[in-house]
């Protein structure tokens, strides 16, 4: 399944946000027949991968593996210095770069006196110190920090879970992807039957659940006649 993000204008991102906390719905899926899934920059196992552009922290875990040398893959800490350390290159200064500018300079190290063309890959394991902004009709929008992966259903559930409210069909996703903002649309009813993957969400993520525009006309129908309500409830 291909997770379509679309490049979008920062105005309308900006007013789909502001709409995805109001009454109405905010963004609406073009063609509905488009499975969902992950964006190229990321992996199925949910780890951050060279096209991304996710800078790395301190406290972060990485997995570092050079392709035909097992001996020198291993998983490493960042610490509070932004630094690592790796055998037969030392210390190596992580905190602040972008994955592939950490796997070009593990390298161009390693080129320089152990290995002809070393191919390293880097992955990100554990991240620290990530925000995600949980937003629309939510418990408990807000922002929060997560660590390790985190799925769009995890992410819901630490805001609390829906409101009442909530248009399952209607969950946007806003992120940067090769510097530009891009959002896509998920449908949170088929991820919980299974029937798409739960994706991953990532530091600096934006995740706006809209109303359900029948949803809040009943309820100011009942909040207006609350016996109705209450026989309608039941």
């Amino acid at each position: 399944m291909t997770t379509i993000f679309f490049k979008l204008p920062a105005a309308f991102l900006l007013a789909v946000l502001l709409v995805g906390c109001s009454s109405g719905p905010a963004v609406r899926q073009s063609a509905p027949g488009v499975p969902l899934s992950l964006p190229d920059s990321i992996s199925a196992a949910g780890t951050y991968e060279g096209g991304s552009d996710y800078r790395i922290g301190a406290q972060d875990l990485l997995e570092i593996s050079v392709f035909g040398v097992p001996d020198l893959g291993r998983a490493v800490r960042v610490n509070s210095n932004g630094q690592i350390s790796l055998p037969l290159v030392g210390g190596v200064q992580a905190g602040g770069r972008t994955i592939p500018e950490l796997e070009r300079d593990i390298g161009e190290k390693l080129a320089k006196t152990y290995l002809q063309n070393p191919q390293v890959s880097v992955f990100v394991k554990e991240f620290t110190s990530q925000r995600i902004t949980l937003e629309g009709s939510l418990r408990n929008p807000g922002i929060y920090p997560i660590t390790g992966k985190t799925s769009l259903l995890q992410a819901v559930a630490i805001a609390g879970g829906l409101d009442p409210l909530a248009d399952l069909e209607g969950v946007v996703v806003f992120r940067h992807v090769h510097g530009k903002k891009a959002a896509a649309l998920f449908n949170l009813r088929k991820i919980q039957a299974g029937q798409n993957e739960d994706p991953q969400v990532y530091g600096d993520d934006i995740v706006v659940v809209e109303q359900s525009g029948s949803k809040t006309a009943l309820r100011r129908f009942i909040e207006a006649a609350p016996a109705i309500g209450l026989f309608l409830l039941l």
